[in-house]
């Protein structure tokens, strides 16, 4: 019979049930009884007052009831440390039992329980398990002293577990070696600047020997290891070089890729004219374009990687290009990965051949493959002179085609080539005017209008063609507006008697009727040039432009450098360093290639490790000003628009050490019990170190990666009956700092809907659309259209009733329309609000206690650190976290868009579905907004 009896039930008084078989004497109903409580668990259900029946069944020879046992005592020893101390005279017991696999499980279980009250006891039973006879209990042993690092670093480093996991990597045993390495790394990751694994060598020497044995894991982390060691000249880089290069015939990609980082990194020190050199660049490719042969989505992180060799090494691939040639059935990512690396690697040879495949992708049924492949011709023109003029045939041939995506994005591809030939091929310019009418895209009218501008003196209508975009200037993109206006001033350059009133005509809806502060300066900046000095007018506007360059979209070479040390790694998929989208308490390494060396010279270049240490200065901290000055009054009409629109750099919180900004000392006011604040960590840092130690048990807690932002449901906003058949309904949402108004328009009527606008009424937050409604196509009748609008918060400010209160008017062919809708106030939460937790505490203190809210959630179930997690995915940051009497308190800040703080106290009890939530805030006003975002959040 399967488990699956475990997990259904429809006794009553199931607890009281499983107490009484728990203490039953028979031992197989006390094993079956012990599983009923773990699938409870698994789903969910409160099984802690099993506790104490459950610690009793501990005392037991038979291994399956010890490791379910061990399993439940991870999962609630952290929410009863008193009663896990029950448990510790068994651990101690088993860390002694003759059984290596109950030895094993006991240290692993004493490492996974995450309580500082248990720790002190789990030294001497680990002391002994690292020096066990059995390297099964060894290497698990290793794992735990990371695990207890993660609790306690201080203990580890006065017990000495250091030094005997330094010892460890002579062990005889390759995979104790192997576990002992990911412990060290995975310590020293962080302590950046501590020498804990002092490579040299000899150890260098052990780990290779090692690394043909332990299994594929271990080869990961050996590899990544020996990846931070610098060699001392180039005969020790070939000889590491020698003894890795068998790794890359492995059959697990990441330990190709982790063999490929060593071999890329010590190549560097490697002279280019060795005989060995050639070889190993021969070596690394076949392993390379084997990975292509995976499924897509290890084909994908293999390409990303290879995106960054090509661009260090192109020699590797140049004679691969076949490989990287588009299946048909490639996933749309794979297929655009695929087409950067065919661009990085074309070349003289085989340009024919690349230009053949890329017309071919040309006329595919995906458009953003189609596009990315016309974009990829025009590139290819830049990069290989020679092939610039077929280049342009086919781009011509494709124009012929007609498909408007296609021409718009030759054309954009064309300005290039023109950027990049000058007075080459303007005999194109004929065909391109041909096809102004159907462009619709920002930025094929923008790269139009500057091919017209710039060559206006070979375009005998050019005056007609840029005046016929200005009829509709002020709907055009900010992009569009500002090329025009360039170009409509080189056109006059070029011809001053014919376009005088064009000019004027130009400057004037630049400078007086633009509230774009780019545009209104740069109108300026012409109206003065021309009209104080148009000689320097014309050298200033037709000054010859520098080429632009062939690769435009390389890595800037110190990053790739960090890059190409990150192989095999997030990374290298995100191309971006570790530091980027790291955050947390870990220094961040910046690794580097090492300097290439002439044989024997020995230059004592210093560990990778060190030179993390002196990474790049950081910026400033930042310092949040007085909360007085920077709140003022909701209604303010001048509130200064956000400083950045998009999600904050990735610095920890607010490095504010304990700077007093509100007078009043910091230390006391709320005692030692205040916990420190449960840091944003990825869920590598977070779960206990074996998380990727293969081990079976890691169930440690912690608080992991926050959730996506709430957004609420689709709501009617207006009916059909009420707008002529026009129906809308919508949401807002928050992504990546952009606030975003997400509408459905549904024609409901017998006519269609063409000329879409919106417009919004003043409103309390400034709320505002960042661009025009994108409805490209007409609106069918009985046709359905989902459309996203940027909103900005620097709008005009008015009051409104209730405050989150948001009055819309909708234009069509057809007539106007109005109607209000509430947003949830959480789409103003920006992403900069976190706050030192000195600062939280003056400023809680320093806000009027008559400015407090106090209101209740009802119905709610979630625990302390769930709520924390799902209220961040909302930039609803937690401070600090205390337990008071069994009461788990988190104390949060908010920032709002216009500059506003709200602060809050979470009171949560396990078991009571009822939370208390006190605000406070120099607005007052918008506490109820607040609460009900709480609300929202956390019960969705």
């Amino acid at each position: 019979m399967t488990d699956s009896k475990y997990f259904t039930t429809t006794k009553k008084g199931e607890i009281f049930e499983l107490k009484a078989e728990l203490n039953s004497d028979k031992k197989e109903k006390k094993k079956e009884a012990v599983k009923k409580v773990i699938a409870s668990m698994t789903v969910g259900k409160d099984v802690s007052a099993l506790f104490p029946d459950v610690v009793n069944c501990m005392q037991t020879d038979n291994l399956e009831l010890k490791k379910l046992v061990y399993l439940y005592l991870m999962n609630y020893a952290k929410s009863q440390p008193d009663m896990a101390i029950m448990a510790v005279n068994t651990f101690v017991k088993d860390c002694e039992d003759p059984n290596p696999l109950i030895r094993a499980l006991a240290v692993r279980t004493m490492g996974c329980i995450r309580v500082d009250k248990i720790t002190e006891y789990l030294c001497e039973p680990l002391r002994k398990c690292l020096k066990d006879e059995d390297p099964y209990v060894r290497k698990t042993a290793a794992v735990c002293v990371a695990k207890l690092h993660d609790i306690n670093a201080q203990l580890v480093e006065d017990q000495g577990f250091l030094d005997t996991l330094k010892d460890l990597i002579s062990d005889s045993n390759p995979m104790v070696v192997a576990n002992a390495v990911a412990a060290l790394s995975e310590i020293a990751e962080s302590h950046p600047n501590s020498n804990l694994l002092d490579l040299n060598p000899q150890s260098i020497n052990k780990l290779l020997t090692a690394l043909n044995e332990c299994t594929e894991w271990g080869q990961i982390f050996i590899l990544d290891c020996l990846a931070n060691y610098t060699p001392r000249d180039d005969r020790e880089s070939q000889s590491i070089c020698e003894r890795v290069t068998p790794r890359l015939s492995h059959a697990n990609s990441a330990v190709v890729l982790s063999a490929v980082k060593v071999l890329m990194k010590f190549m560097e020190m490697l002279p280019k004219d060795l005989d060995y050199y050639g070889t190993l660049l021969k070596k690394l490719a076949p392993p390379l374009v084997t990975l292509l042969s995976a499924e897509p989505e290890l084909q994908y992180v293999a390409l990303r990687n290879i995106n960054l060799i090509v661009q260090k090494r192109p020699e590797i691939l140049k004679h691969e290009m076949k490989v990287f040639f588009v299946k048909y059935n490639d996933p749309i990512y794979v297929k655009l990965e695929k087409l950067d690396i065919m661009i990085r690697l074309a070349s003289q040879a085989n340009i024919a051949q690349v230009l053949a495949e890329l017309k071919e992708y040309a006329t595919e049924v995906d458009v953003d493959f189609v596009r990315k492949a016309v974009r990829a011709i025009g590139r290819c023109a830049i990069k290989v002179e020679q092939s610039a003029e077929r280049c342009v045939s086919t781009l011509l041939d494709l124009i012929q085609t007609k498909v408007n995506y296609v021409v718009q994005e030759a054309i954009v591809v064309i300005k290039d080539i023109f950027r990049k030939y000058p007075n080459k091929y303007e005999s194109v310019i004929a065909t391109l005017c041909e096809n102004l009418d159907s462009l619709d895209e920002p930025e094929a009218r923008a790269a139009m209008i500057w091919i017209v501008g710039e060559y206006a003196e070979r375009i005998d209508n050019a005056d007609e063609l840029l005046e016929s975009f200005l009829e509709g200037f002020h709907d055009e993109s900010t992009q569009v507006q500002l090329q025009l206006l360039t170009a409509i001033v080189k056109l006059f350059l070029k011809k001053p008697t014919e376009t005088q009133e064009l000019v004027q005509q130009v400057l004037s809806l630049a400078t007086q009727d633009s509230d774009n502060p780019d545009l209104r300066d740069r109108g300026y900046i012409y109206w003065r040039l021309l009209s104080t000095d148009p000689v320097a007018a014309k050298e200033v506007v037709l000054a010859e432009k520098p080429l632009i360059s062939e690769e435009t979209d390389l890595i800037e070479p110190t990053l790739l450098e960090e890059l190409i040390c990150h192989i095999g790694t997030l990374a290298s998929v995100y191309h971006k360093p570790p530091s980027a989208f790291v955050e947390g308490s870990r220094g961040v390494m910046h690794k580097r290639l090492p300097a290439r060396t002439g044989s024997g010279e020995g230059t004592e270049s210093p560990d990778v490790g060190n030179v993390a240490g002196g990474s790049a200065p950081e910026a400033a901290p930042s310092i949040i000003p007085s909360q007085g000055d920077l709140l003022g009054d909701l209604l303010n009409l001048d509130l200064a628009p956000p400083t950045t629109t998009g999600p904050p750099p990735p610095t920890s919180g607010m490095q504010m050490g304990g700077m007093d900004l509100l007078g009043g000392g910091l230390d006391s006011l709320m005692g030692a019990g205040f916990g420190a604040a449960p840091a944003v960590m990825p869920a590598s840092l977070n779960a206990p170190v074996g998380g990727g130690l293969g081990d079976l048990f890691d169930l440690g807690g912690g608080v992991g990666m926050p959730m996506g932002a709430y957004i609420p449901p689709k709501t009617v906003w207006l009916p059909a009956m009420k707008a002529k058949g026009l129906e809308i309904s919508g949401t807002f949402a928050r992504r990546a700092g952009v606030i975003q108004m997400e509408l459905v328009l549904t024609n409901k009527a017998m006519s269609v809907m063409t000329d879409f606008a919106i417009q919004f009424n003043r409103n309390s937050f400034g709320l505002a659309p960042a661009g025009p409604l994108q409805v490209l196509t007409p609106l069918g009748p009985n046709q359905t259209i989902e459309v996203s609008l940027p909103l900005s918060t620097v709008g005009p400010v008015m009051k409104m009733d209730p405050l989150n209160n948001l009055q819309v008017a909708v234009k069509n062919n057809i007539d106007v329309f109005y109607f209000s809708c509430q947003y949830p106030i959480s789409m103003l939460f920006v992403e900069d609000g976190k706050m030192e937790r000195q600062v939280f505490l003056a400023t809680w203190k320093d806000i009027p206690n008559d400015n407090e809210s106090q209101f209740q959630i009802q119905d709610c179930h979630l625990n302390s650190d769930a709520a924390s997690n799902k209220l961040q995915g909302s930039n609803i940051f937690t401070i600090a976290k205390r337990t008071v009497e069994g009461q788990d308190m988190l104390y949060m800040a908010i920032k709002l868009s216009n500059g506003i703080w709200v602060l809050a106290e979470l009171k949560m009890q396990a078991g009571n579905p009822n939370y208390t939530i006190s605000l406070k805030c120099r607005a007052p006003e918008v506490s109820q907004c607040v609460f009900q975002c709480y609300e929202a959040v956390l019960k969705n």
